[in-house]
């Protein structure tokens, strides 16, 4: 990356990918992506049904390796790391939000949302302390008791990024966060998903199909058919 300004060589971008090719079987998924964000961005990654847009964001957070193609993190290259210490960033400096929440229905929402802490050995008690701090600031502080059965899509969802936030990770992965809410709800998770990762400078990879939630976005990028197009100022579309 070149500043232009000066002619030097720029700070890397925080993730950063080029030429990604991922075919499952004689189906290509990408073919040829590229995609940079920089700490504290927010980059919405566009596109309809079948482009490839999910299997960028695996591949981006090291869920799954590209046939091809180069995927840098903090000037580490991904495919160059073990499964041990790609399972480790992703529990440590990764966040995750999925389209149905993915909360563990055998756990409370506090448990939920301490569980990351709990996995990179936190005491109980300091993080239970951290979990409800979360949830107070996603505003659903009386969920914590109940179990995700007992409360509504829109808090569940709420719960979730509670949970992908909780460990103060570098870069948190959204995939279609609000696809299976309600308008208003949707723009509640958004709302409060792009103000807390822009407090604690987190980096966020939004998926969507969906140009009201991309709004919430620094820039977008669209993928088709495999592959991205240049980075779009978001609301361009």
């Amino acid at each position: 990356m070149t500043d232009t300004t000066s002619g030097l060589p720029g700070p890397e971008p925080l993730l950063s990918a080029r030429g990604l090719r991922k075919a499952y079987g004689s189906t290509p998924a990408l073919d040829g992506a590229g995609f940079t964000v920089d700490a504290g961005e927010i980059v919405a990654v566009m596109g309809p049904s079948g482009s490839g847009k999910s299997t960028l964001l695996h591949c981006l957070a090291g869920i799954v390796k590209p046939d091809e193609g180069t995927v840098r993190y903090a000037g580490r290259e991904l495919s160059a790391l073990g499964d041990a210490e790609r399972s480790a960033l992703r529990r440590e400096e990764f966040g995750f939000v999925f389209q149905f929440g993915q909360l563990v229905p055998e756990l409370t929402c506090l448990e939920n949302v301490a569980l990351p802490l709990r996995l990179a050995g936190a005491r109980r008690r300091d993080a239970e302390r951290r979990a409800a701090a979360w949830l107070e600031r996603l505003e659903v502080t009386d969920s914590g008791p109940k179990r995700p059965g007992e409360i509504s899509g829109g808090q569940g969802q709420r719960v979730a990024v509670a949970r992908a936030l909780v460990g103060e990770p570098r870069v948190v992965f959204a995939d279609e966060p609000t696809g299976a809410l309600d308008s208003l709800n949707g723009e509640r998770v958004m709302r409060l998903l792009s103000a807390a990762a822009r407090e604690t400078r987190a980096a966020v990879v939004l998926v969507t199909h969906e140009a009201r939630v991309a709004a919430y976005s620094d820039r977008e990028i669209v993928v088709r058919d495999g592959r991205t197009t240049a980075d779009l100022t978001a609301g361009a579309l």
